[in-house]
């Protein structure tokens, strides 16, 4: 059974580690995001510390985790990761719906996020969750697309998305 919960200053390499192993599924497609470095200890500790780290937990491992923020009206889901070997147990689904309480207990509209539109695990996973394309871009999100032209992300091939209650 996998529980949810805040994650701890413990798991921080943890967490790491595991959004580095869920990377591996871009190697062929994007090599250079797979090798890329994972997110900063710095910025999970900030998250953390901003209630915006949830992990999911079997036993006593860290299986899964999500990472957000709030921009605007909504929590912007920056980082959704869940260990390779429990893919397809819906559990980046219910870490989606752990944000999701956490948005409408602060009075929010929703959810955010940007993603690779093509790639099977990215966009097309988010539309059947019940996100939908968005057309023009807030100014938060505008400022997030800066943040990630200044990692060399290709906003090209990304699109922001929202799942609003």
């Amino acid at each position: 059974m996998v529980d949810f919960r805040a994650a701890r200053p413990d798991e921080i390499e943890t967490i790491r580690a595991l959004e580095h192993a869920s990377a591996q599924r871009f190697v062929g497609l994007m090599d250079a995001l797979a090798e890329d470095e994972p997110s900063p200890a710095a910025v999970l500790v900030a998250r953390l510390l901003d209630d915006g780290l949830v992990v999911a937990v079997e036993g006593e491992s860290v299986v899964g985790f999500v990472m957000f923020r709030r921009v605007e009206r909504r929590l912007y889901v920056e980082q959704l990761d869940v260990l390779p070997a429990f893919a397809g147990r819906a559990i980046g689904a219910a870490l989606l719906d752990e944000v999701a309480v956490r948005a409408r207990a602060e009075g929010l509209d929703g959810l955010s996020l940007s993603t690779f539109r093509e790639v099977p695990w990215n966009a097309p996973y988010y539309r059947r969750l019940g996100f939908t394309d968005v057309e023009a871009l807030t100014p938060g999100m505008l400022s997030i697309r800066e943040e990630h032209l200044g990692r060399g992300l290709d906003e090209d091939a990304r699109v922001f998305m929202v799942r609003d209650f």
